[in-house]
């Protein structure tokens, strides 16, 4: 299998020409880097790295925010053409990541494809810990943060378990098979297996 990357000063550089998927999410972050830290994963993670299917969102991970933070963010993101499902203000949406409920945003008329953005805070170990050990990936000059490959590969076998997921995992371990580190797959373990006890 060919590799279709490179590494270069510990960024992997995906040998690809742009998706719309991929312009989609760099608009998306272009804004949300101004107001927030983040952490893209799961599916898009194998879509970015050359698995071909669909999916119709794109998982974030964010700290919670102050409320503040959160509006300038959403005015931010409204002005440029983006909408969020759950309201049209921060009065309506805020009370969702206070709850540790996730939100979504599409560009405006649109429900797909649609960004879903996860809030966390140190109670989600298994989340804060990836979110706090970033690895960068690059697709042409557009380069953004992902988990761990062996921590995403290991979600995906142990917490997400779906079809699709399992079949992301195998798609990571073939791509990156010459990179990945065991010693990695035994420290992360331990740490995914403790979200199946919280």
């Amino acid at each position: 299998m060919e590799k279709g990357y490179t590494i270069k000063n510990n960024v992997i550089i995906i040998s690809r020409d742009f998706t719309e998927l991929d312009f989609f999410l760099r608009d998306f972050l272009n804004i949300l880097k101004k107001h927030s830290d983040y952490l893209v994963v799961s599916g898009y993670v194998s879509i970015c790295s050359g698995r071909s299917r669909a999916t119709e969102d794109i998982d974030l991970l964010f700290p919670i925010p102050r409320k503040e933070s959160f509006s300038e963010l959403l005015k931010e993101l409204q002005e440029n053409n983006f909408w969020c499902y759950q309201g049209d203000n921060a009065d309506e949406i805020f009370p969702y990541i206070e709850n540790m409920n996730s939100i979504r945003f599409a560009r405006t008329n649109e429900n797909f494809p649609n960004i879903e953005l996860v809030p966390i805070d140190e109670t989600r170990k298994a989340k804060f810990f990836e979110f706090k050990h970033p690895q960068k990936i690059k697709i042409k000059d557009f380069e953004f943060k992902i988990p761990p490959i062996e921590f995403e590969i290991l979600y995906k076998e142990i917490i997400l378990t779906g079809k699709k997921d399992l079949e992301d995992a195998n798609h990571l371990r073939a791509i990156f098979s010459d990179i990945l580190k065991e010693e990695k797959f035994k420290e992360y373990e331990p740490i995914i297996r403790g979200e199946l006890k919280q």
